[in-house]
């Protein structure tokens, strides 16, 4: 029998959309705006996007004059964008994750989610905490050190970018050291069918959400593992990609995101993600809306390796070197990773005279290849993703 985190994920859809708009109205009302008469009313309102809140942001640091409560923390992501976080119960909504996960009581997390001026780190160890978890705070890299440590804590469940945890199991498996990891709560990347059988046969439940800097948990897995249900504190619309036009249901397009949070309410904002409406109700009994997880971006913004690489970066890169004419970043995949392989168009010359400048312009190391000027596809893509997601 399923245990649900509160009441929330079992209401009728009548009463999660009379609870949602009061919420949102109310919102609304602080605001200075009018009331809306129903959710459908929202296509009606402005459609904001992270290039908006870089630009508002650089006019009236750090939120952009958006309306903030009373927070905790301040947070950059790259852009830079600046976000506010909490410490309050469950302030980005991760524990209706975790516990959907089976993560609880009882549990330690070893959160490899970063910690460092992104909010990642933070938003999982406030999700741990709600379902009265305790915490590893091991954020990422050394990877020994990692193993060690789950090893000696008797770390029962792993928080972080889906391939990672393997480089974990793997490390421990090298070093002799069993571990008693039984559940992951992934994101922050694709989990991949393959990457998944592999944890299973291992003996762990693998379980991801969707969630952002900006607007906290969005959509998660639960147990029947047929698409993400919709977060309760969030409304989602799917558009058609550069628009504010909801879509036909079950059509791809890009989402929107209404975050109902009082402290930091985001009212139709847009990810970049794509995705779809699922029909029907989730097996495990919750009621939301379900969608079709991560389906490709709306730009060429990819996440690689768990960080997103924007158009503008590669604009950067090749700025930086007179003697770049074109640059391409790849994404493939070899093994269970990410690989990135960055393309430069010039006249010969060593690729290993780029390595900073990708690391310091994409916040990423990968592979540097140096291609006969003109050789570059013509299709102006300057970010090409090449992992199969099927």
């Amino acid at each position: 029998m399923t245990r649900y985190y509160d009441d929330l994920e079992t209401r009728s859809p009548d009463a999660r959309e009379a609870a949602q708009l009061a919420a949102l109205n109310a919102l609304l009302a602080a605001r200075g705006e009018a009331p809306l008469a129903a959710l459908s009313d929202l296509s009606r309102l402005p459609v904001l996007r992270k290039s908006d809140l870089v630009a508002l942001q650089k006019e009236a640091p750090p939120f952009g004059g958006l309306p903030v409560g009373e927070v905790a923390h301040v947070f950059q992501s790259p852009g830079p964008i600046y976000e506010p976080g909490g410490v309050s119960h469950d302030w980005w909504r991760v524990g209706r994750f975790l516990h959907a996960c089976g993560i609880g009581r009882g549990d330690i997390v070893q959160n490899c989610f970063a910690y460092h001026l992104v909010p990642a780190g933070m938003i999982f160890e406030n999700g741990a905490r709600a379902v009265g978890a305790r915490v590893l705070p091991a954020g990422t890299g050394q990877t020994e050190l990692q193993a060690r440590a789950a090893h000696d804590v008797g770390v029962t469940a792993y928080a972080g970018t889906p391939d990672y945890l393997k480089v974990i199991l793997d490390k421990a498996e090298e070093m002799g050291l069993p571990l008693r990891i039984t559940r992951a709560a992934v994101g922050g990347g694709a989990l991949f069918p393959s990457l998944r059988a592999e944890y299973a046969d291992r003996g762990i439940a693998c379980l991801q959400c969707y969630a952002t800097a900006d607007l906290g948990n969005i959509a998660y897995e639960s147990a029947a593992q047929e698409g993400m249900i919709v977060d309760e504190g969030v409304i989602v619309e799917i558009v058609t990609p550069g628009t504010g036009t909801p879509v036909a249901p079950g059509e791809v397009g890009e989402l929107v995101v209404t975050s109902l949070n009082p402290d930091y309410p985001l009212l139709r904002f847009a990810t970049g993600d794509l995705s779809a409406v699922m029909a029907g109700q989730s097996p495990c009994g919750r009621t939301n809306m379900r969608i079709r997880g991560w389906m490709g971006r709306a730009d060429q913004t990819t996440k690689i390796k768990g960080m997103f690489v924007r158009p503008e970066q590669v604009a950067a890169l090749v700025a930086r070197h007179p003697e770049i004419a074109r640059a391409r970043v790849i994404a493939s995949r070899e093994g269970e990773a990410d690989v990135m392989t960055v393309r430069i168009e010039a006249e010969g010359g060593d690729p290993a005279r780029y390595a900073d400048s990708v690391s310091q312009t994409l916040k990423l190391r990968g592979r540097v290849e140096i291609v006969p000027p003109g050789s570059l596809p013509n299709d102006g893509k300057v970010i090409e993703d090449l992992r199969s997601y099927d």
